[in-house]
């Protein structure tokens, strides 16, 4: 592999203005989303819904901890046939195609405007006004894997792989300073690349939630759950003795064992 000396002046008029227009499209991108973006309505209705499947998880999760009786009354609200919580409150299913849906085509359309178009327009102009140079090395060595990926527009089967070209240096920078717009713009800032390719993988600023199916999958989760009583024998892992048992309270048990302690 050829052995580099780069110049100080790639340093100046390359490396630096790539870290800065990068930097600098990013802060405009996400004062023109904030622009752009419209006010997400939040129906009553859908708090209501999510925090009913909250209050049903923790009580799958820490019933245990709860005496029976208290965790059969709060499963009876939520699971009984007649006024249970999950069998009485109806909803619709899930929405038709996102795809047709006006507002959520509009959306799409200024999340290319302000995430897509801009990386694509930044990173054709470096590609062509620096074309060819290479920028810096990573510090530690590579295999010819990494070519592809560090050294677009560059195609030198003799350079090492650990060079990095400047388009490549624009690409990394595009996804590498996402803590640096966290720390200028906050944690909900729309200048990060990362989180807007997550939500396009996922989908989950497409397709809505469907009421019905969380409704139906919680009430058999929660309908199969156990009660098994976790201070059966808090009394006895307290003091270490090993013979003597916390009955549960609204018990028989628990009234026999009181009365027997007051006499």
């Amino acid at each position: 592999m050829a052995e580099l000396l780069l110049d100080a002046d790639i340093r100046l008029w390359v490396f630096l203005p790539i870290v800065i227009i990068t930097f600098l499209v990013g802060i405009i991108r996400h004062y023109v989303a904030v622009l752009l973006s419209s006010q997400k309505k939040v129906e009553l209705l859908q708090v209501q819904d999510s925090q009913a499947l909250l209050r049903s998880r923790l009580l799958r999760e820490n019933g245990r901890f709860l005496p029976r009786n208290s965790f059969l009354m709060r499963r009876q609200f939520f699971n009984n046939e007649e006024t249970g919580y999950f069998k009485t409150q109806k909803r619709q299913g899930a929405a038709g195609n996102p795809m047709t849906d006006p507002n959520m085509m509009t959306e799409m359309l200024k999340g290319n405007i302000t995430n897509v178009l801009p990386m694509i327009v930044i990173g054709g102009w470096i590609n062509w006004t620096f074309s060819g140079f290479v920028t810096t090395k990573v510090p530690f060595p590579l295999t010819l894997r990494f070519k592809p990926m560090l050294q677009r527009s560059i195609d030198l089967m003799s350079l090492d792989a650990s060079w990095v070209s400047s388009a490549s240096w624009y690409f990394l920078n595009v996804f590498g300073l996402r803590s640096i717009y966290a720390l200028v713009l906050g944690e909900n800032n729309s200048a990060d690349q990362t989180k807007m390719m997550q939500e396009q993988m996922t989908g989950s600023a497409m397709v809505p939630p469907d009421p019905k199916a969380a409704f139906k999958a919680e009430w058999e989760a929660l309908e199969v759950c156990d009660h098994n009583w976790a201070l059966k024998n808090v009394e006895s892992d307290l003091l270490g003795s090993g013979k003597t048992s916390h009955p549960e309270p609204n018990s028989s048990e628990a009234i026999y064992y009181q009365s027997k302690t007051e006499s």
